[in-house]
């Protein structure tokens, strides 16, 4: 039995993430490759192509863009767009939830977004929907506790808060 491909599960991302994706996929089709090929071309047309830097260079970052394009084109083809302004039963954790978490060992308090795995933040908080601590909060509600293994040993979280609106946050919060 072949193992699936990581590229061929459900690419579930939010329409922030799906635009992202999108403006760089414009940005390197529109307006990076097409000014690559202008110094490329314009490289090749002065002869000795083999100690030529720009043109050397030029094929080399031609060659990244194109396969940056053919990323985001196969990621933007199994996007599953999950608005979560459109979610049902917005007490809960669902995908694009914020969630509001408070540290049972370390009185600490985290605020995390569940996203999809291209919009991955860790300086914002945002946590992929696959990760074992999404894994753990999806379906949750405020109260519940949720215990998560992690490489540090097992961790203990209550939940303080669901929001599907980012929340305002203090300068001193994570």
């Amino acid at each position: 039995m072949a193992t699936p491909n990581k590229l061929d599960q459900k690419n579930y991302i939010t329409p922030e993430g799906h635009a992202t994706l999108e403006a760089e996929f414009q940005q390197l089709l529109k307006v990076e490759r097409p000014e690559v090929v202008r110094v490329v071309a314009w490289a090749a047309s002065n002869g000795d192509r083999s100690e030529n830097g720009d043109y050397i260079y030029g094929k080399k970052r031609l060659r990244q863009i194109d396969s940056r394009l053919r990323f985001l084109m196969q990621r933007m083809d199994l996007a599953v767009i999950v608005d979560p302004q459109t979610q049902q039963g917005l007490e809960k954790i669902f995908f694009g939830a914020w969630v509001t978490l408070c540290s049972l060992g370390r009185e600490t308090e985290h605020v995390y977004r569940i996203v999809g795995q291209d919009e991955i933040e860790p300086s914002k908080g945002y946590i992929s929907w696959i990760s074992p601590l999404a894994r753990a909060l999806l379906g949750k509600q405020p109260g519940d506790i949720v215990r998560v293994q992690t490489p540090g040993g097992e961790e203990s979280y209550e939940v303080q808060e669901v929001s599907y609106q980012e929340p305002q946050r203090n300068s001193q919060e994570n």
